[in-house]
């Protein structure tokens, strides 16, 4: 019989947490879309890492796997009802608490970590675990919540970054600096780590002006047309090749543009001026522009300025390759009154350049791995040929500096006091944030760094996830006061050490994720994904850098020449002989392995919780069927163990709020809530999932509804309660006796879910159910009169009584919905005399999406507030319908109609908020119900 070897009742009762019923996603949403603009002292700022979440999301989705839903709270809250008020309450503390100036509201905070500790009870607090720490946003976040947070990678990078997140502000917290340049204040008032934020501060200035004694001379000022001097922003050079014409044999620049500046009011470029075999570049300006560069299309092909020849990309990458590729000055970029200046290139300021190879320096090779390092194929082969001398000198002047300021940090912390041992910890402390400085400066000082034409600044290398080949490049100076100097660098550092949370001294180790112990801790990860991002191989950029400032100080983390890459989780073809497929087999094993592992120690009471970022692209099997990243994440979840209870789509692309949202539908990551599967979970066949999925997705749906989730949203929300059915089960069988594939399971729970919407239908008035079967079919288009008549006989309405409603209109034997802009501006609810859901939601629509001062949230909320003043339907049942209307536009591709309904269930909380605000100020004075 179907389904008979289910079994749902042997696995052992937990506490349901939020993150597994619904959560307030637009408000995570907006916020992590918000911060993606926040520089000062964020923590992203202190070094790069490639890939990170944000810490608005990261922080909602730890607290939402640490509270319990209040459903999984009878004793608490007994009726439907009350666990609704409970969970919207919990909705109303996330929106406090993901503002990015909330993140050091202690108030806030203190609230946050008291909802925790009442949904864990008595005893500690358990342990936050990140094995694939990277860029340290999850620790940080556990960490401020007031969690033990422990991170651990393979990579010594990341490490280092979390130690400085999470390990070192803890220990020096309310400690006054030891500088005795240090700022004079009272010894009370250093808080937090802001005594070490000066102390790096200090020392930061001193490791700058030690360097500029050493190498100032080899950055000289540039001279203004009038002779006076001005700082040199950046230095703007070329590559160069022999002409490949033997007749002609010029030096010949390789540049992609002319352009300096586009800026509507100072337009300057180069015109480049051929005499004989000599080129020389003059500074212009004007609307007429400058001439055709001499890049031709794409790949490396330029023509020659003398000659006209046009030279290959083979041609050039064989000079490259021997040895025989040069750079020209072009132009000088110095500091004006307010705005930058060029100037021409000039022999001193080129000759100023030539100090001479720095011996033994970066000789590791870089990855031979031409679709993320393009490099090698020009010549380029060692870390060391990506700096021009010049940056070699200062980067390391910079690195030797910080190994001469620990040891002048522990000098003065004994001076102030400090024991031996203590002061040498704090030497190490104060390094280890000067190196991270230090090494953040080399993205902006290598000859990959490009110019902005449009922002007439340097664009850093890792603009990108990749090492690309750049031809006309930037050296920027280290000594301008702006990006690049490492002045401003440690600047940003002591900003970030100001804002870092110091409850709690986090713990911090370099280790494999597939061996490592994960005894009871509570799991939240964003595991790196098949070859989306090559860690280990572009990490190396910075690694040589920060080996050179603290190898002697983590010698125990920075043993290798290079990152570990053999253990590295990720699918890398170039690690396999270039195959494919060997290369996806060694991630797909190891992440299996890996999750297996952490299910055997992952704490019982809480999910865990899964970042998947990969791009959703299919690749087609030799069988001939397709499959996508996200199944084959959630095959080898399954696989390892895991039932997924929850999928949460985390968008950070979005500028605005609800009205923003529709135009892009694509998650940047989703966020899984997983369980372990019981050992005696049974099996079932495709009829009993089916009917578990009826039984069960419809009550989990509301609930989404509940959380005001956006309609582009629900498909993937709705995937985690579908997919929990499916991988709670050992096994679930099609009728030829094969087991159902994850893309199968994923294509039933969308029938379900489109069945379900569908069947809200029977919620409504007439007169709605009938407009969605005509905008099903027309939109906003006309149709025949006739039609019309026979769907409303179905309905029991009329065609006269829905254009009475104001709900169509008609002529010339054809019948039309009235599309919301052209709906009355003077509507008044509370005196029409056939009020629907339909008419409602459009006139809310209507005012939500307008443009004039009566329009928006504000007055849409007023709005609504004399719909509810009517009490003939439910409320929600707008919202409802706008979840519905929208999945109809998504199937039909109805993109502007889409957006409008998305929009307006996305803001319904919003409408909700200021309706009951619109009640408590009196009700509507009722208006004419004006006629069409």
């Amino acid at each position: 019989m179907s389904g008979a070897t289910e079994d749902t009742a042997s696995a052992p009762e937990r506490r349901t947490k939020l993150i597994e019923v619904s959560l307030p996603l637009e408000v995570i949403n907006r916020e992590s879309a918000r911060e993606k603009s926040i520089r000062h002292g964020h923590p992203s700022t202190l070094h790069m890492w490639w890939a990170r979440r944000p810490l608005t999301a990261a922080r909602a989705m730890l607290f939402a796997q640490l509270v319990d839903d209040p459903s999984a709270r009878p004793d608490l809250y007994p009726r439907e009802e009350e666990q609704k008020a409970a969970r919207q309450e919990l909705f109303d503390l996330i929106e406090e608490m993901v503002p990015w100036e909330a993140a050091r509201d202690e108030r806030i905070m203190r609230k946050v970590r008291e909802k925790i500790a009442e949904s864990h009870g008595d005893g500690p607090l358990p342990p936050v675990l990140d094995p694939f720490a990277g860029g340290g946003t999850i620790p940080l976040e556990a960490n401020r919540l007031g969690l033990q947070a422990h991170a651990s990678d393979l990579n010594p990078v990341p490490v280092v970054i979390n130690k400085a997140l999470i390990e070192i502000p803890p220990k020096w917290a309310g400690r006054k600096p030891v500088s005795p340049t240090a700022e004079l204040r009272h010894e009370g008032s250093w808080r937090g780590a802001s005594g070490l934020a000066e102390d790096v501060r200090q020392y930061g200035k001193w490791v700058r002006e030690q360097a500029y004694a050493k190498i100032g001379s080899h950055y000289p000022k540039a001279k203004r047309e009038d002779g006076s001097e001005a700082p040199v922003i950046a230095w703007l050079w070329a590559r160069t090749v022999t002409c490949s014409d033997p007749a002609c044999g010029v030096e010949m620049p390789l540049v992609t543009t002319w352009w300096l500046s586009k800026k509507k009011n100072r337009p300057r470029w180069i015109k480049p001026v051929v005499e004989g075999r000599d080129i020389r570049f003059e500074i212009h300006d004007g609307p007429e522009g400058p001439p055709d560069p001499p890049k031709q299309g794409r790949g490396a092909k330029f023509t020659c300025l003398v000659c006209g020849n046009l030279t290959t990309e083979a041609y050039i990458k064989a000079e490259g390759v021997a040895g025989r590729m040069g750079a020209r000055l072009l132009a000088t970029v110095a500091e004006g009154k307010k705005q930058r200046i060029y100037l021409q290139a000039t022999e001193e300021h080129e000759g100023a350049a030539a100090v001479g190879g720095v011996a033994n320096v970066l000789q590791e090779r870089l990855p031979v791995n031409p679709r993320s390092f393009s490099p090698p194929l020009y010549g380029l082969e060692t870390y060391a040929s990506l700096f021009t001398d010049r940056q070699l000198l200062a980067l390391t002047t910079f690195s030797n500096l910080v190994s001469e300021a620990r040891e002048k940090v522990e000098h003065d912390a004994r001076d102030a006091g400090m024991k031996q041992a203590e002061a040498a910890e704090y030497g190490k402390a104060v390094a280890l944030y000067l190196a991270l400085a230090s090494s953040r400066t080399a993205d902006l000082n290598n000859s990959i760094v490009t110019w902005s034409n449009g922002r007439d600044q340097a664009r850093n290398l890792f603009s990108r996830q990749a090492i690309p080949m750049a031809w006309d490049f930037v050296e920027v100076s280290p000594f301008a006061d702006a990006a690049g100097d490492l002045q401003v660098s440690v600047a940003t550092a002591g900003r970030v050490i100001d804002a870092l949370p110091t409850i709690n001294a986090g713990c911090v180790a370099q280790a494999d994720a597939t061996t490592r112990p994960y005894d009871n801790y509570v799991i939240n990860t964003d595991p790196p994904y098949y070859d989306n991002v090559p860690y280990a191989d572009l990490s190396d950029f910075f690694y040589v850098w920060l080996r050179r400032s603290l190898g002697d100080v983590y010698s125990e983390i920075m043993g290798t020449i290079l990152t570990p890459k053999e253990s590295e989780l990720v699918a890398s073809p170039y690690r396999h002989n270039g195959s494919s497929e060997a290369a996806e087999r060694h991630f797909e094993r190891g992440f299996v392995e890996t999750f297996t592992h952490m299910r055997e120690g992952h704490h019982p009471d809480y999910p865990l919780t899964v970042y998947y970022a990969f791009k959703q692209a299919e690749t087609d099997a030799e069988d001939g069927t397709a499959s996508t990243g996200w199944e084959t994440l959630l095959s080898g979840l399954i696989e390892a163990g895991w039932s997924v209870t929850g999928t949460w789509p985390v968008r950070t692309e979005r500028a605005g709020r609800s009205r923003d949202i529709g135009s892009n539908a694509l998650a940047s990551s989703v966020v899984l809530a997983c369980r372990p599967r019981h050992a005696t979970a049974g099996s079932t066949d495709r009829r009993g999932f089916l009917r578990a999925l009826r039984n069960e997705l419809p009550d989990k749906l509301r609930k989404l509804q509940e959380g005001n989730l956006a309609p582009v949203d629900l498909p993937q929300s709705a995937i985690g309660p579908g997919i929990a059915v499916f991988s709670r089960y050992s096994k679930v069988t099609e009728p030829d006796g094969s087991p159902m594939r994850v893309r199968t399971a994923l294509g039933l729970i969308n029938d379900v879910l489109a069945d379900v919407l569908n069947e809200q239908e029977g919620e409504f008035d007439q007169d709605t159910r009938w407009a969605i079967r005509w905008f099903e079919q027309f939109q906003w288009d006309k149709g025949a009169f006739g039609d019309a008549e026979t769907l409303a006989k179905a309905y029991n309405v009329s065609v006269k009584g829905l254009q009475d409603a104001h709900i169509t209109q008609s002529g010339d034997s054809k019948v039309w919905l009235v599309a919301p802009a052209d709906l009355p501006e003077s509507y008044a609810p509370e005196t029409d005399a056939r009020i629907s859901v339909w008419e409602a939601a459009m006139h809310l629509s209507r005012v939500l999406e307008g443009k004039g001062a009566q329009s928006g949230v504000g007055p849409a909320g007023e709005l609504l507030a004399g719909i509810r003043q009517r009490g003939e339907f439910d409320e929600d049942a707008i919202r409802d319908l706008a979840h519905l209307l929208y999945s109809i536009c998504d199937r039909r591709r109805w993109s502007e109609s889409g957006q409008r309904f998305n929009n307006l269930a996305s803001a319904w909380s919003d409408l909700q908020t200021e309706a009951r605000a619109a009640e408590r100020r009196g009700p509507r004075k009722p208006q004419h119900q004006p006629l069409f």
